[in-house]
């Protein structure tokens, strides 16, 4: 029987990074959630859907199959049995993946694709509801959360050094905003599920909130 572990939180609260580490670590496939909306996206651009065409993207998404898998230690995302990692960080592609996830239809798609890999490998997966409606029975649910301001600051640190001129306060203001919106969706909405571990990664470094995720998972794999 594979091993689930769900992750889910607000945004900023480092829960891809943590992932991708312990995935990495544990030998699990990390599900880039993500990814595969894109993968999505890109389907429908070849097919020169409009993201407005709710009746096309639906009859389209019967035609999709995504997975994910590893060549040469790299994960790949397949759709219909083509490497799609070269195209799936272009503008349009991210234009369309946001136009277009807000459709139940495309939710419903890649959450049956999400649920059958989970099936058959050892998966951490996170995102906004991994949790409630992904993996609702996974053996591991984490709801990794830290408050605004320290989301903020490290989103503004992120992008000084880069070079990006960055305005703490306006990057403050846009959290709180994709928070409200994340948890008050109709679909899907952010929250944490009733037998998730809280974790609060605030004052914590990514090594601290890998011991603490790693110490769960030891003893839920020990209590299987």
């Amino acid at each position: 029987m594979s091993f689930n572990i769900a992750i889910d939180g607000p945004s900023g609260a480092g829960k891809s990074t943590i992932a991708k580490r312990l995935a990495n670590e544990l030998s699990f496939v990390y599900v880039d959630t993500g990814a595969m909306y894109r993968a999505m996206a890109l389907y429908f651009l070849r097919k020169q859907i409009a993201p407005q065409d709710e009746t096309a993207i639906a009859a389209a998404c019967d035609q999709i199959d995504i997975t994910i898998a590893y060549e040469d230690g790299v994960q790949c995302v397949i759709l219909n049995g083509e490497n799609v990692n070269a195209y799936l960080r272009a503008e349009e592609v991210g234009n369309m993946a946001s136009s277009t996830s807000i459709y139940p239809c495309v939710r419903t798609k890649l959450t049956a694709l999400q649920q059958k890999l989970a099936k058959t490998s050892d998966v951490i997966m996170d995102g906004r509801d991994i949790g409630t409606c992904v993996l609702p029975k996974a053996q591991v649910k984490i709801y990794l959360t830290a408050d605004v301001a320290a989301r903020a600051k490290r989103r503004y640190d992120e992008l000084i050094k880069k070079g990006v001129e960055a305005d703490y306060a306006q990057i403050e203001a846009d959290i709180r905003k994709r928070d409200d919106r994340d948890m008050h969706r109709e679909i899907s909405p952010l929250r944490q599920a009733e037998d998730a571990i809280l974790v609060d990664s605030s004052r914590l470094s990514i090594e601290e909130v890998l011991a603490v995720l790693r110490d769960i998972y030891k003893k839920a794999e020990g209590n299987k």
